[in-house]
């Protein structure tokens, strides 16, 4: 018999380095044979391609518990044993022998964790019973010491490993592994492979018990033929003795179907009474029965008379018209004390006639006469009542306007600026708000002719407090009577006194859109309430009109409909509504336009402080009520825009018609736009910043392109004069450039034209000194890059060393007095005596720098001649 695998040492060692540093101790290792296997199908064995693998147990020990390990170990290209996958026997589930393998050494093993239960558990082989025995009651053994549990076991007979186990105990607990020269000592071997009777499947009483029973009795299980004729006259003598049973029992069962004739007996004689009694019942239960129809009967008409009486209680009711209600429906009064009656009137109305709407009643009434006449006469009732409701809104609202428009107290006079009041007009209004709610359920088409009539009068109102709040506006503006043209004539002292006016004009325009664009945003609202449009309310607090105009409570209609607040218009009732707004409070915006141009007339550049005051209170105006503000105001911006564009476009002309003058380089527009836009930034407000830099751009921009154009009239002296200009833009926007980007953009284009103006006239200053010295090194230069050779150079016609020593002795001799002509010659053309220090300066640093290049050329090309080094030239400079 071969040598099992399970004691193979050398095995358990390789199984223990292919798993060392897991912590890891190997109980058990031996060889099997892999097979894929399939669910409910049995396969033959050598179908399928088999593995040789290893199985081994393990176990990791920890503080208070153990877990248990099966590790499946496949051998690599060389021979070596490396971990293919591990299974923790605490999900251990199922061991199953494979019924197909005849040998039974075939089984597989069930986990249930495994994700994917569609595929078949793998079948695992092994050399035979012995091994496979020993293999799986390793198992059992350790899911019982430390799981506390045993697996389902399927096709093998614990008894049968149980006895297996106990033949084959001393050949496993006693066998040392002496391959390697090293012997276990006997405590550890029993501790790894012994298999210790509290171990087994079966504990030590039930297999004595079992062992005395065997012993006891003489079965004779291994001659199956005897066995069988045993058992089958073992089961005869039961049958027979079963017999004998019956047969001794027959005086007992005579006694016992004698108390049963005598039961009978007894029921056949109480199935009789109770027939009896039955008859009795139901002609008992058939009396009862007739007299609760009666009954019941009787109980339907009287429920059916009192709900009868009761509908038509109610139907009385209904088609009454209270006398108090009719006397104020048919009435003319409308006075604010009686105006609570009306409205109790109007309500009642209100819900007379939703009760005699066809959905809300029975169609039996509908059909009645009676109640087709009822609703006739509530119809009248309306009509008459809508008619001289609107009849009396129209006239109360044209009378009420033409007593405030009589009464001179509510407008602005001379000398007194009166801010518009219509607080009297809105408590009026307000106690027929309810009015107007209950006159739009009843008849919604009666509120156009109400919402005209109160636009046309508010209109006339509105118009009136403009005009005369514009006119005492512009009356009580202290402003210069004479115009400014700002880049036209002297910068004076008339500019200063007319910039300390200006500011007025802008006070007064912002004063004039606080008062009235509030005013405008809160009779807007008020009138969308008033009139029953349904809009969002406005806060009052940030219209800036508090006068308690915009509460729903304060209209006194808020208990009406609690969700008008919250619902939207749709696009009906917006058009409508804006269409109301604009008959309200159209032609007030000629006002606004004739301050506008008023404060454009005196100072264009109010326009500036206007136009961000303007956009301040645009972005402010975003309700559905507020849409002809937004376009009155957008209009205002749009005009400032068009009037400050038109300032622009007057001065730019005129700087395009300036004129280059012989007594004076500086040109007079370059000082006059700095004192311009300085004035400008004093009027930076809000959004103006663009308006601003947009003019700046265009003024700057034909200031640059007309003095380049007035340069060219005289070239001798085009860079002199742009000199003196560029220096005079840069001198006089230096502090401006250092907070404004967009001027801070111009100076240093400026200043770039400047640097290159200089570099032009310091250039033909020094040439026009010194032309035969630069002529001869430009000659030498264009001969280097035609790819002459510096030693060719001497030997050019008109370059040779005699040349040279004839150029140097005219151009370097009397250098100081060369010198001093360039500096007169530079002072003589410049008028700015300021800007001398620093051309001179350049002059200076350009003359030796071209110097100096002069002098590596010649030492490169001449290295035996002798010339003056720069040092000396700068020392020449320094003493002059």
């Amino acid at each position: 018999m071969a040598k099992s695998s399970a004691d193979d040492s050398e095995l358990r060692r390789a199984c223990e380095a292919a798993i060392e540093g897991t912590k890891q101790k190997i109980v058990i290792s031996i060889r099997v044979v892999k097979t894929l296997g399939t669910w409910g199908k049995a396969s033959k064995l050598g179908r399928q391609m088999a593995k040789p693998r290893v199985l081994a147990i393990s176990t990791k020990a920890k503080s208070q518990r153990t877990k248990a390990f099966l590790r499946v170990l496949k051998y690599s290209n060389g021979g070596v044993l490396e971990p293919a996958k591990i299974y923790k026997l605490k999900h251990l589930s199922k061991v199953e022998v494979a019924t197909n393998d005849p040998s039974g050494c075939t089984f597989t093993l069930g986990f249930d964790n495994l994700r994917n239960h569609s595929v078949a558990p793998p079948q695992w082989t092994m050399r035979n019973i012995d091994d496979r025995n020993r293999l799986l009651l390793s198992i059992l053994n350790i899911c019982k010491d430390v799981l506390g549990r045993l697996p389902k076991v399927v096709g093998v007979d614990v008894v049968e490993m149980a006895l297996w186990a106990k033949e084959n105990t001393p050949a496993v607990s006693t066998h040392d592994n002496q391959a390697d020269g090293a012997t276990f000592e006997s405590s550890a071997n029993e501790t790894e492979l012994k298999v210790n009777v509290e171990k087994e499947l079966v504990s030590q009483a039930e297999e004595e018990d079992m062992e005395a029973l065997l012993g006891t009795y003489i079965m004779g299980i291994s001659q199956a033929e005897a066995f069988s004729e045993r058992l089958k006259r073992e089961l005869q003598a039961l049958e027979a003795a079963n017999v004998h049973a019956i047969l001794e029992s027959e005086p007992l069962i005579d006694e016992v179907l004698q108390g049963l004739e005598a039961a009978s007996n007894c029921v056949e004689d109480m199935d009789e009474w109770l027939g009896m009694f039955n008859v009795k019942l139901r002609h008992m239960r058939e009396d009862i029965e007739s007299i609760e129809i009666r009954n019941n009967k009787l109980e339907m008409q009287s429920v059916n008379n009192k709900t009868l009486i009761e509908e038509l209680d109610k139907l009385l009711e209904q088609l009454n018209i209270p006398s108090e209600y009719s006397a104020f429906l048919t009435g003319d009064s409308f006075d604010e004390a009686q105006m609570l009656q009306n409205i109790e009137a109007c309500e009642w109305l209100t819900g007379a006639l939703r009760g005699f709407e066809v959905s809300n009643i029975d169609p039996t009434y509908a059909k009645m006469r009676a109640f087709k006449e009822k609703r006739g006469e509530l119809q009248i009732l309306k009509s008459t009542f809508v008619r001289r409701a609107s009849e009396f809104l129209r006239n109360y609202f044209a009378t009420f306007v033409d007593f405030m428009m009589n009464d001179k107290n509510y407008f602005s006079q001379r000398g007194q600026l009166k801010r518009p009041d219509h607080a009297d007009l809105r408590y009026k209004c307000r106690t027929y708000a309810r009015l107007l709610q209950h006159l739009k359920i009843l008849d919604k088409n009666c509120l156009g002719p109400l919402k005209k009539a109160y636009c046309c009068s508010l209109n006339l109102l509105l118009r009136r407090e403009a005009r005369e709040f514009a006119n005492e506006l512009r009356a009580s503006t202290k402003t210069s009577r004479n115009p400014t043209g700002w880049l036209e004539g002297s910068t004076g002292s008339g500019q200063n006194v007319n910039s300390a006016d200006s500011s007025t004009v802008s006070d007064a325009y912002a004063k004039l859109l606080t008062v009235f664009i509030p005013l405008m945003v809160d009779e807007s609202s008020f009138f969308a309430h008033f009139m029953c449009f349904e809009v969002p309310t406005l806060d009052g607090n940030k219209s800036g009109y508090n006068d308690g105009a915009n509460d729903d409570d304060d209209l006194g209609i808020a208990d009406i409909d609690e969700n008008d607040s919250k619902s939207s218009l749709s696009s009906v009732e917006l058009a409508a509504l804006n269409e109301s707004l604009q008959d309200l409070l159209d032609g007030i915006q000629e006002d606004f336009y004739a301050v506008v141009d008023w404060a454009y007339k005196i100072d264009p550049l109010c326009c500036i402080s206007m136009h961000g005051t303007t956009e301040r209170y645009l972005s402010g105006q975003k309700a559905d009520a507020a849409r002809f503000v937004r376009l009155l105001l957008g209009d205002l911006e749009s005009r400032i825009s068009m009037l400050f564009s038109r300032f622009v476009d007057e001065a730019s002309h005129q700087i395009e018609r300036s004129e280059r003058n012989v007594r004076q380089s500086v040109l007079p527009y370059i000082p006059r736009f700095a004192t311009l836009a300085t004035r400008m930034e004093q009027y930076i407000a809000g959004q103006s910043r663009d308006l601003v830099d947009q003019a700046y751009t265009k003024f700057v921009s034909i200031m640059f392109v007309t003095l380049e154009k007035l340069a060219q009239t005289e070239p001798k002296y085009a860079d002199i004069f742009l000199i003196e200009n560029y220096a005079a833009f840069q001198n006089s926007l230096y502090d401006l450039a250092n907070v404004v980007p967009t001027l801070a953009k111009f100076y240093h284009q400026a200043s770039e034209a400047y640097e290159q103006s200089c570099t032009r006239h310091i250039s033909m200053i020094i040439y026009y000194q010194f032309e035969r010295l630069f002529q001869f090194a430009r000659r030498i230069e264009d001969l280097i890059l035609s790819n002459v050779s510096p030693e060719e150079i001497p030997f050019q016609l008109g370059l040779s060393k005699v040349d040279f020593r004839k150029m140097l002795r005219s151009s370097l001799s009397g250098m100081d007095k060369s010198i001093a002509a360039m500096y007169k010659k530079l002072q003589k053309n410049l008028t700015s005596e300021e800007l001398l220090p620093s051309l001179w300066d350049k002059c200076k640093k350009d003359f030796v720098d071209k110097y100096d290049s002069f002098v590596q050329l010649c030492a490169k090309i001449y290295p035996a001649e002798s010339v003056p080094s720069t040092a000396e030239l700068r020392e020449l400079l320094a003493s002059m």
